[in-house]
């Protein structure tokens, strides 16, 4: 065969450089979704990094509630105390127990600079501590029962000045003035989520940017978000899922991307401790490492602080 001018060779071997061969386009990676957050649990109470490796330790477990604090400080609720902790285990706020009560349930430092915390027992009540564990605001709370252990888990301070307490015997989430007195009351045992034998004590109540209010449903083992009217707008149970992540759900946060994290307080070993769910039910992140939570606080995704107040 007649080889080709040189010229034109020149031609066809640059037009043959410029040529895209057609590849199948692999799949789009998407990057697995990494939290670290702080944890108080039963067995371990400090701050978890994105690895599932232990970053910082309280030195002292069975914590009830605590967060992270904007000056890196961790505030800390114990049954029987609460400690402000720098990260060189200095203590920069403590308060203990009144001796009339059995537990402590609660910690939250205010925008004011002082520390919610409630106490259950003989007299139940809220409590707004100063820096230097001087009482300032005493609340009573109406828990409708005796029993110390179960009158109430995670207040928290609105916005509007009021108090979110949820009541777990009482099946209700109460909304209380600093007077004391509840001018809103959200019931969890309502026939659609299974009435009184489905146990649906309420634990964390979180009120939402757009004014519903997500609440955990411990041995119910559901979330529900109810609207100003006390009606479920959104739920998510065991039934959405088969592998079962709900064991006593305690602790929960709304995330800014609007996905809602859950602690499942009694997952066993192995099992999924902390997950994050979609608004349409699906889950896209587990923690399955040995620590469980009764409460915790995300804070980072992928090597970024969470931005904004947390809702918790």
């Amino acid at each position: 065969m007649q080889s080709l001018p040189l010229c034109l060779t020149f031609t066809l071997l640059a037009t043959l450089a410029t040529c895209v061969i057609p590849q199948d386009t692999p799949a789009e990676k998407t990057t697995p979704i990494q939290h670290s957050f702080f944890v108080a649990g039963p067995q371990f109470t400090g701050i978890i990094d994105e690895r599932g490796k232990e970053q910082w330790n309280a030195g002292r477990a069975a914590a009830r509630d605590g967060f992270v604090l904007k000056n890196g400080n961790v505030l800390i609720a114990w049954s029987n105390e609460v400690k402000e902790l720098t990260r060189d285990h200095e203590v920069v706020f403590h308060y203990k127990k009144s001796p009339e009560n059995s537990e402590i349930g609660t910690c939250a430092r205010l925008d004011s600079g002082n520390t919610l915390i409630t106490e259950l027992g003989s007299k139940p009540r809220l409590l707004e501590v100063g820096a230097k564990g001087k009482i300032l605001v005493e609340v009573p709370l109406k828990p409708e029962t005796n029993n110390a252990h179960m009158q109430t888990r995670m207040a928290r301070k609105l916005a509007s000045g009021n108090y979110l307490v949820p009541h777990l015997l009482a099946f209700k989430v109460k909304e209380y003035t600093p007077g004391g007195d509840v001018i809103k009351v959200f019931k969890t045992d309502l026939d659609q989520l299974g009435g009184r034998p489905a146990e649906n004590w309420p634990f964390t109540a979180i009120r939402l940017k757009n004014g519903n209010t997500l609440i955990n449903l411990t041995h119910g083992n559901k979330t529900v978000e109810m609207n100003a009217k006390g009606e479920v707008v959104w739920q998510v149970s065991n039934e959405d899922f088969e592998d079962a992540p709900f064991d006593d759900p305690c602790g929960a946060q709304r995330l800014p991307n609007g996905n809602t994290v859950i602690a499942s307080y009694h997952a066993r070993p192995k099992k999924i401790k902390l997950f994050e769910v979609t608004r349409d039910k699906q889950i896209v992140w587990r923690y399955m490492g040995p620590h469980r939570a009764h409460h915790f606080q995300v804070l980072t995704t992928n090597g970024k602080p969470i931005t904004g107040k947390p809702l918790k």
